[in-house]
C-alpha cells in the first residue's frame, strides 16, 4: 500500500511539474468566439498542444479583451503579448508596404487573393515584420468586404452618397468610401453594434461571416455584396520569444498555423452560403451587383489605387500587382 502511494504521489508531482513547466502562448484577437477565426485558432491550440505534449498552453483571447488591434501589437511587439492576429493592414502604422494587400478592386477572385499572400511575394512581406520585432506566422482571412446599410440597397457609387459608413481605422478604407461618395466614419470594431443600432452610423462594411457573427444584420436593412476589398489577417509572435523557441518548435508553430489557415478556409467555404440566407430569413435584403455596376466601383476607386501607386512605388505596388496578375494567370 505504501509503494502505491509512494508510486502514485511521483506520478502527481511529475504531472504537476509538467503542468507547471508548460510555456504559456497568449493570443489577442478582435472577432467573437463564432467566428471562423476564433475556431480556426482554437485548431492551433489544440494541435499546438497535442503535438508537443503539454509543452506549450495555448490561451484565446477574443472580442479585443486585449485591447484595440493596435494595443495587441504593441503589446506583442513589448513581450506582454505572446501573439496577436491582427488585419494586415494595421502593420502599414510601422511600413507602409502593407498598404498594398488591401487595397480596393484589386483582386479578381478571392483564390487570387490568396494565392497572392501565399507566394514568395507574400513571404517578403512578412519579412518585413522582423524589422517591427514581430514574426509573421502566416496569412489567415478576414474576408471579402460587404456594405450594410438601413437607407437602401447599393448598387452603384450614387447610392453612397450621404451615407455614414464605419470603416476600420485604416486610411486607404476610408479613402476608399470617401471616393464612393459615401462619408467613411472610422470606428474601432467592438463599438459598431452599438453605433448602427444608435444611428451613429447608416451603415458598415465587412466580410459575411463577421456580418452574422456579430449580428450586424439584425440592425441593418440591407446587404449589398459589394465585395470592394478582400482583407487578410496576420498572425504574430514577438520576436524575442519566436527566437527563444528550438527549430522544432518554431516549425510545430509554423505547420500548426497552416493546418488552421486550411481548416479556416472549409469553415468559410462551408458556411458563407447558409450564412447569407439566414440574412434573408431574417427580412434583410441582399443583393449581388452585375459586372456592369462593379465597374462602375471599379472606375470610381481608380484614383485611391493611383495614390498608392505613387506612394509605395514600383518596389512594392507593382512587384505586387505582377504577382496577382501571375497567380491569376495561373489558375
Amino acid at each position: 500500500m505504501k509503494k502505491l502511494i509512494m508510486a502514485t504521489a511521483v506520478s502527481m508531482l511529475a504531472l504537476s511539474t509538467s503542468v507547471m513547466s508548460a510555456t504559456t502562448i497568449r493570443i489577442g484577437h478582435g472577432a467573437n468566439e463564432n467566428y471562423h477565426l476564433h475556431r480556426a485558432l482554437e485548431k492551433f491550440k489544440e494541435d499546438v498542444e497535442t503535438k508537443s505534449d503539454g509543452k506549450f498552453e495555448v490561451q484565446i483571447f477574443a472580442n479585443s479583451q486585449m485591447g484595440p488591434d493596435r494595443e495587441m501589437i504593441e503589446g506583442v511587439q513589448s513581450g506582454m503579448l505572446q501573439m496577436a492576429v491582427s488585419p494586415s493592414s494595421f502593420y502599414s502604422s510601422w511600413d507602409p508596404s502593407f498598404d498594398v494587400v488591401e487595397l480596393p478592386f484589386i483582386y479578381p477572385s478571392k483564390q487570387a487573393a490568396l494565392d497572392t499572400v501565399h507566394s514568395p511575394m507574400g513571404d517578403k512581406m512578412l519579412a518585413k515584420l522582423n524589422n517591427m520585432n514581430l514574426q509573421g506566422l502566416g496569412w489567415m482571412e478576414n474576408g471579402v468586404r460587404h456594405v450594410t446599410n438601413n437607407s437602401r440597397p447599393i448598387n452603384s457609387p450614387e447610392d453612397l452618397k450621404g451615407l455614414k459608413i464605419r470603416t476600420m481605422k485604416v486610411p486607404a478604407h476610408v479613402k476608399t468610401f470617401n471616393s464612393l461618395n459615401a462619408s467613411a466614419t472610422p470606428m474601432n470594431f467592438g463599438e459598431v453594434y452599438s453605433g448602427l443600432q444608435q444611428g451613429v452610423v447608416d451603415g458598415q462594411e465587412n466580410p459575411i461571416a463577421h456580418i452574422y457573427a456579430q449580428r450586424f444584420y439584425e440592425v441593418q436593412d440591407y446587404v449589398s455584396l459589394t465585395g470592394h476589398v478582400i482583407t487578410f489577417y496576420i498572425p504574430v509572435m514577438n520576436l524575442e520569444f519566436w527566437h527563444g523557441l528550438s527549430a522544432d518548435d518554431q516549425k510545430l508553430i509554423k505547420e500548426s498555423m497552416r493546418a488552421a489557415e486550411i481548416y479556416q478556409q472549409e469553415l468559410v467555404s462551408a458556411e458563407e452560403g447558409q450564412q447569407i440566407e439566414e440574412f434573408k430569413k431574417q427580412g434583410t435584403q441582399v443583393n449581388a451587383l452585375s459586372e456592369e455596376q462593379l465597374q462602375k466601383f471599379i472606375d470610381a476607386t481608380e484614383p485611391v489605387r493611383e495614390e498608392y501607386k505613387e506612394k509605395l512605388g514600383a518596389d512594392v505596388y507593382d512587384a505586387w500587382m505582377k504577382t496577382i496578375q501571375e497567380v491569376t494567370s495561373k489558375g
